[in-house]
């Protein structure tokens, strides 16, 4: 077992997630608030990653942050090295790559939250801000919970785009993903084994939380509903 590149991969994709969630959540909430002719372009641009390869992903990405751009000559300036083949420049790959899978289920989340609980918040005085934090996070809380199990879980196992920006540095760039292609393909396949094994085992015990959360805390809208039915 590749120790350094588990860690490795575990903070790609920890870090990765937040950054997903910071950006998903206020882009979702205006999404779904939005009447703008651009909402469907930004949609639209957002999905990408969930239809192109991720080799040809990789590849611009690759492109637009080496030092042949202005974009990447910007952070050779800032950083004093390319983002390219660097853990940096994996983080911004795969927050890229991995985006629909954090947008379109709180997209999805806020959307199907009762209108009635919107209107009253902005009779009471809510502003948007106010509205999203206090009534649509916690009412969308299993969507927003699925965005970050599943951000979390693609990061964990791309391998195209990584290999494409990152390359295979130890210690850098070499996630589970590259040590287990590296494994098989030196006929290691006692050492893969270990490795596809701990990345299964991982998302069995993700999707089993995400599944088992209705059943131990309640099923948000739908249990309020319920409650108040009763009473």
């Amino acid at each position: 077992m590749d120790w350094q590149a588990f860690f490795l991969t575990l903070k790609l994709a920890s870090l990765t997630t937040a950054i997903l969630l910071l950006i998903a959540i206020p882009l979702a909430a205006w999404i779904t608030l939005s009447r703008s002719r651009w909402r469907v372009l930004i949609e639209s641009i957002s999905g990408l990653p969930l239809v192109l390869p991720p080799t040809v992903l990789g590849f611009y990405l690759l492109v637009l942050l080496g030092p042949r751009t202005a974009f990447g000559r910007f952070f050779v300036v800032l950083l004093g090295h390319p983002l390219a083949f660097s853990f940096a420049g994996l983080v911004v790959g795969s927050v890229i790559y991995s985006f629909p899978f954090a947008l379109q289920p709180i997209v999805a989340g806020f959307s199907a939250i009762d209108p009635g609980f919107t209107d009253a918040a902005r009779l009471l005085g809510a502003n948007p801000i106010r509205l999203i934090r206090t009534i649509w996070i916690p009412l969308a809380g299993r969507s927003i919970l699925t965005a970050a199990v599943l951000s979390f879980l693609h990061t964990l196992g791309e391998f195209g785009v990584v290999l494409m920006l990152g390359g295979d540095i130890p210690g850098a760039t070499r996630t589970l993903s590259i040590a287990l292609f590296n494994q098989v393909e030196g006929f290691d396949y006692a050492a893969a084994n270990r490795t596809a094994a701990v990345l299964v085992l991982f998302c069995v015990l993700a999707l089993v939380a995400v599944y088992a959360r209705p059943h131990l805390f309640g099923s948000g809208t739908a249990s309020r509903e319920s409650e108040d039915s009763r009473a």
